[in-house]
């Protein structure tokens, strides 16, 4: 299903949202993280010309977030400068650091403090996490639709695992209602009346993918991107990479498109409303990490007057988009992209291949596509039965092709060859 969003509009970033999500914010989000080792910066962006080829436009770049940390997802970009934030805000008076909170030097301290949030796996595996670093309590609720291998991974970093037979929104409402029943603080990145503050914290520390994107290209330049697709979830994210771009480049931001899975559908259907509504469907969808019920309202606030369409996809669309970026289309790079992590690529196939939406939504040979992959394989034995061959395996392909073609580089390197293992915004390259 796709929906062309009415409201959708080319104008200068609007100031009241700049209060709540602003570039300057982003980059202390980023400074903060930079202190926790458990976190790569920047992450590499893939240029896949092969698959841009085959879909009919210009150029395709992957920000691969498989490579943010052992844990797989861009996740960790959220929750754990959340929960840093709200630290440094409830105590001020002792003038913490982040890099000495994520050290753990003040768990001492700390010992009364106990977090808890609901999760589909990514987003409670980074509080758990940044809450084993620091030395906090921290509590996960999970869903009934939470396997076993995402739970594992949870618990294994030292989380309370507290399960319902409901969906991820009951799990939403489940935590709150702990929180409130125990002095527990909530980290969430989807928001609801009365909490906004801790989401917002949230989104900000995701923007850091935009800024590492974005970092070495030159202030007043046109975007290099005409198009952005982005996983949507309760809309905390998009609205992170939404608010970023907006704001640098105003009337001339790329254009955005927002994919969810068809059973979870939250954003398209408030697009339809013309506020934050309700998925139409399950919800239930092996798009673990996006099978979301209902819209963020913050989240909303950004999504609604700059998103400019609204897509879905199969859950069969999201495994043949991970078989492909497995398989390296047309000689490109093998990338390690989980269920999720490949929705955006699932959606600008679906477009490619109708003639009318691809007009629609302005691809053609000349444009230049950004796409993320928000996970790698977090749950390993789903990854593997989708792809037909373990992330190992491909993790060891992609190996194989960046030495492949640092040999071929020689010594200068040559156009072709830098062009593929650019890491777009990064200092370093292979």
């Amino acid at each position: 299903m796709r929906v062309q969003n009415p409201h959708a509009a080319h104008r200068p970033y609007d100031a009241e949202l700049r209060q709540i999500l602003n570039i300057a914010a982003g980059r202390a989000a980023r400074a903060r993280l930079a202190s926790w080792p458990r976190l790569a910066q920047p992450t590499p962006a893939w240029s896949l010309p092969g698959l841009a080829a085959s879909l009919g436009v210009g150029a395709i770049t992957l920000k691969d977030e498989s490579r943010r940390s052992d844990l797989g997802s861009f996740k960790l970009l959220g929750a754990p400068d959340a929960l840093v934030q709200l630290i440094l805000r409830r105590w001020p008076e002792h003038g913490w650091s982040a890099a000495d909170l994520f050290a753990g030097r003040h768990a001492a301290a700390l010992q009364g403090l106990v977090v808890i949030t609901a999760t589909d796996g990514n987003h409670g595996r980074s509080l758990a996490a940044a809450a084993q670093s620091v030395g906090v309590r921290c509590v996960i609720v999970l869903n009934a639709h939470v396997g076993p291998e995402r739970t594992d991974a949870i618990a294994a970093l030292g989380a309370e695992i507290v399960r319902i037979a409901g969906d991820y929104d009951e799990s939403v409402r489940e935590a709150a209602r702990l929180a409130r029943a125990n002095g527990w603080q909530v980290v969430s990145d989807t928001s609801y009346p009365g909490y906004e503050q801790v989401p917002q914290d949230v989104m900000q520390g995701y923007g850091v993918i935009a800024d590492e994107l974005l970092q070495a290209t030159p202030e007043g330049s046109a975007c290099p991107f005409t198009h952005v697709f982005v996983q949507g979830g309760v809309g905390a994210f998009p609205a992170a990479i939404v608010s970023h771009f907006w704001e640098r480049y105003g009337e001339r931001r790329p254009a955005f498109v927002v994919v969810e899975p068809e059973q979870a559908d939250c954003l398209l259907q408030s697009a339809r409303a013309g506020r934050p509504s309700r998925a139409s469907g399950s919800v239930e969808s092996v798009m673990a990490g996006l099978a979301c019920g209902e819209a963020s309202p913050l989240a909303w606030r950004f999504l609604q007057p700059a998103v400019d369409l609204f897509v879905t996809a199969g859950d069969a669309q999201a495994e043949k988009a991970m078989r492909d970026l497995a398989d390296g289309v047309g000689g490109d790079i093998p990338v390690v992209s989980g269920e999720s992590g490949a929705a955006g690529l699932a959606a600008l196939q679906d477009l490619a291949r109708d003639a009318e939406w691809k007009s629609r939504a302005g691809l053609d040979a000349q444009s230049s596509v950004l796409l993320i992959s928000t996970e790698g394989a977090t749950a390993p034995s789903i990854y593997a039965a989708i792809v037909g061959r373990s992330h190992e395996a491909v993790a060891a392909d992609q190996d194989a092709w960046l030495a492949r073609h640092a040999s071929h580089a020689g010594a200068a390197g040559s156009p072709d060859t830098d062009a593929a293992l650019r890491f777009r915004g990064a200092t370093t390259r292979i």
